[in-house]
């Protein structure tokens, strides 16, 4: 019986965002193949694991041409990506801990590509006067990452509910990105530096 090879790497992403250590015999079991069959399309662990980084980016190419990141206000595009990367987010929670795929010259382009589609869109936010300019696209962009994978892990571990991934995560890093009016005679960065100078005192307690 010929062996679906997408299936097989879904059901392996699937098991692997719930148990990141789990071996290549639980993989086979959760495919419903055999170990031999298993070792015959991925010869070891780091072969399935290079395997679902080549899904993880092909997904994540797919939520952004889905985004539409060039249209519309990008705090709007940026959800618009939350939303659409959502169902590859388990997927990218594991991929994240593996270190070895983002370590030396055998990173994958793709990753290249994805981070600076990202980037584009929050200095598209930047250029628009819509986000914050102290705070690099680079950063926005490793902080959407991160929040991506917290998401992902929360919701596998039932800490939080499915349906508020998108909100969660848009709302938190929108909270931080957006530019917000400035105070009279207070140019944007202003605040932060005064807050750091002149910290608030504890109140003392009655």
């Amino acid at each position: 019986m010929a062996v679906d090879r997408e299936h097989v790497l879904r059901s392996a992403a699937a098991l692997l965002t719930r148990k990141s250590t789990a071996t290549m015999d639980e993989v086979a079991k959760a495919a419903g193949i055999s170990r031999a069959t298993l070792h015959r399309h991925f010869a070891g662990r780091d072969a399935l694991v290079r395997a679902l980084e080549a899904l993880g980016i092909e997904e994540c190419e797919a939520a952004l041409a889905a985004a539409r990141p060039a249209e519309g206000p990008a705090r709007d595009a940026v959800r618009r990506l939350v939303r659409e990367i959502e169902p590859a987010a388990g997927l990218l929670a594991f991929l994240y801990t593996e270190n070895q795929l983002f370590e030396g010259e055998g990173q994958h382009e793709g990753w290249a590509r994805i981070d600076a589609a990202i980037a584009t869109l929050f200095k598209r936010g930047q250029a628009a006067g819509e986000f914050r300019i102290d705070l690099t696209p680079a950063w926005l962009t490793e902080a959407l990452y991160g929040l991506l994978a917290s998401g992902a892990w929360a919701v596998s571990e039932g800490r939080v509910a499915p349906n508020d991934f998108t909100f969660m995560i848009t709302e938190l890093l929108l909270g931080g990105a957006l530019r917000h009016p400035e105070r009279p005679g207070h140019p944007e960065g202003s605040e932060h530096a005064e807050h750091a100078e002149h910290p608030e005192q504890p109140r003392e307690e009655s």
